[in-house]
C-alpha cells in the first residue's frame, strides 16, 4: 500500500462527496473472485460504489502457481483495478487497508485512521494460509495466496539450483535439490509436477557442477490420497500421473516441524493400531500448501456484531450471505461459511472455490437491489460445475456436472487441453488470455521457461533461500 495516497483518499471520503446523497452507498472490501463478480454486477445500477483493496489489482489465483515456477510473468494473471472498472463511472476504487467495521456507525475503518461510511457492505476478504498454530513455520515453508508469494518461492525455488550449483558437499547438495510441497491439494499437485518439469526438461544443460534432472520432489500429504475432494478414480489416476512425472508422493505423512534445515514427519504406518514413525527429511525448499485460513477481518466482523465463526475463522452466514441481525452486511468468498439452499434438498456447505466466490457476489449484488426495492432477499444456491486439475504436461483430471449425463470424469491429455481452455476463458481480458497461450505454447514445444527473473537475495546471500 503506497501510504503516500492515503491523506488523498482521507480528504476525499470525508469531505468531497462524489454522489448525491439520497444514492445508496455501497461498500465492497476485497477484489478478488467475489468482490469482483459484486462490483460487476451492479454496474449502471443507482448505487454508489466503493471498492477498496490492499493491492491495486486482481488476480487470477488459479494460475498463481505458473507465476511461482517461472511459466508466466506477473502481468498475465493480474489487472490493474482502476483499469478494470474504467468506464463503470458509479464505482470509485481506494487502495488501502480495512481493520476494524463499526456495524452500529455503518462505518468501516481502514490503518490510517480513514473512515469510509456504508449504506450497505459486501466483504469479500478472501483467505490467507493456516499453519495449524504454527505460524512460525512460514519463514521456512511460504504458502501461495499473493504475488509477493509466488515471487518469493519463484526466488526459493531457482535460488536453491544455484546454491547446490556451488556447494562441493554432496550431502549440502542434496538438500539444496531437496524440493517438499506439503499438501496434495490441488495447489500441491499442480506445484509438484510442474517442479518436477523443471527439473528434468527445463534447466538440464544451464548448469555443470549438477544434474537438475536428479532433483527430488516430494509431494507430502497428511490424508490417504492426494486431490480428496475428487472421486476417488481420479485421485488414483492423479497419482499414477504424479509418478509418471517423477514426483514422490508420501501419503499418510504429517509434518511436525519445520525449519531452515527441513522438516519432520510422522508416517502413519497402521492407522488401525495407531502405530506411526517419524523421520527428517533435510530439504532447502519448502512449499506450503496444506491449511487456508479466513482472512482476519473475519475476527473483526465477529466482534462487531457478535456474530459466530467456524475453525477456519470463516463468518457464519445466513442463508441470504447476511449475518444475522445485521442484514445490510453480507459476507462471501472464502471469508463465508455458507451453504447452499436448494428447494427440496437439505443445505449443504459451499467450498472454498473461485466459481463459488463469484456466484455468491452475484447473489450478494442482486439481493442487495432487492432489499433497495424493499423486496425479500433470496438464499443462496451453489451450483456446482465440477472440479478439475492439472498435474503437468499432457496430464490433468477433470470431473465435470453435466446434465442430463450426470458426472463426467477423465484424465490424461485431453482433460489437460480441456484445463488449459478453461483456464485461458475464464482470464481477465483480452490481452491476458493472448499472452498466457503464447507462453504456453512456446514452453510446451521448447520446455523453456522465461519468467526466470529473480529478485531479493542475491545468489551468495547467507539467508537463500
Amino acid at each position: 500500500m503506497h501510504t503516500a495516497r492515503l491523506p488523498i483518499i482521507r480528504h476525499m471520503t470525508n469531505t468531497t462527496p462524489t454522489h448525491p446523497a439520497a444514492t445508496p452507498r455501497v461498500l465492497i472490501i476485497g477484489c478478488g473472485f467475489g468482490g469482483l463478480e459484486a462490483a460487476k454486477a451492479l454496474r449502471g445500477k443507482p448505487v454508489a460504489i466503493t471498492l477498496i483493496d490492499r493491492t491495486n489489482h486482481h488476480l487470477f489465483q488459479p494460475l498463481l502457481y505458473q507465476v511461482a515456477t517461472a511459466g508466466l510473468s506477473a502481468p498475465a494473471i493480474a489487472a490493474p483495478i482502476r483499469n478494470l472498472f474504467r468506464k463503470q463511472p458509479n464505482l470509485t476504487t481506494l487502495l488501502g487497508n480495512v481493520v476494524s467495521i463499526d456495524a452500529q456507525a455503518k462505518q468501516v475503518h481502514l490503518d490510517d485512521d480513514t473512515a469510509l461510511p456504508y449504506d450497505h457492505l459486501i466483504v469479500a476478504a478472501g483467505a490467507t494460509h493456516s499453519y495449524f498454530g504454527h505460524d512460525e513455520w512460514a519463514q521456512h515453508a511460504p504458502g501461495l495466496k499473493t504475488l509477493h508469494d509466488a515471487f518469493d518461492i519463484r526466488r526459493r525455488i531457482l535460488m536453491a539450483f544455484e546454491a547446490a550449483e556451488k556447494e562441493p558437499d554432496p550431502a549440502k547438495r542434496k538438500a539444496w535439490l531437496t524440493f517438499s510441497i506439503i499438501g496434495a491439494g490441488p495447489t500441491g499437485v499442480e506445484m509438484a509436477g510442474t517442479l518436477a518439469e523443471i527439473a528434468r526438461h527445463t534447466l538440464p544443460g544451464e548448469f555443470r557442477n549438477i544434474d537438475p534432472a536428479g532433483a527430488q520432489v516430494l509431494l507430502i500429504e497428511g490424508g490417504p490420497r492426494v486431490l480428496q475432494a475428487m472421486p476417488e478414480s481420479l485421485s488414483q489416476r492423479a497419482l499414477e500421473q504424479l509418478n509418471r512425472l517423477g514426483v514422490e508422493v508420501r501419503l499418510n505423512s504429517q509434518v511436525t516441524h519445520i525449519d531452515a534445515d527441513g522438516l519432520t514427519v510422522k508416517s502413519v504406518v497402521s492407522p488401525d493400531k495407531d502405530c506411526s514413525s517419524s523421520y527428517q527429511i533435510n530439504s532447502k525448499c519448502v512449499v506450503w500448501a496444506a491449511g487456508v485460513a479466513a482472512s482476519p477481518l473475519g475476527a473483526h466482523i465477529a466482534r462487531a456484531t457478535a456474530c459466530t465463526t467456524d475453525r477456519a475463522g470463516r463468518v457464519k452466514v445466513q442463508p441470504d450471505l447476511s449475518i444475522p441481525g445485521y442484514p445490510s452486511i453480507q459476507v462471501i468468498g472464502d471469508l463465508a461459511a455458507a451453504t447452499s439452499h436448494r428447494p427440496g434438498q437439505a443445505p449443504t456447505s459451499v467450498p472454498g472455490v473461485s466459481p463459488a466466490a463469484k456466484q455468491m457476489g452475484q447473489h450478494a449484488a442482486n439481493n442487495l437491489l432487492r432489499q433497495i426495492k424493499g423486496q425479500t432477499t433470496l438464499p443462496f444456491v451453489y451450483k456446482d460445475y465440477g472440479n478439475l486439475a492439472t498435474i503437468g504436461r499432457n496430464a490433468a483430471v477433470v470431473d465435470l456436472a453435466a446434465p442430463p449425463l450426470g458426472q463426467l470424469r477423465f484424465s490424461g491429455y485431453f482433460a489437460w487441453l480441456f484445463w488449459l481452455f478453461a483456464h485461458v476463458y475464464f482470464l481477465i481480458g483480452f490481452r491476458n488470455r493472448f499472452v498466457v497461450l503464447l507462453d504456453w505454447a512456446s514452453a510446451y514445444w521448447s520446455f523453456a521457461r522465461y519468467a526466470r527473473v529473480v529478485v531479493g537475495d542475491e545468489a551468495g546471500s547467507k539467508k537463500l533461500p
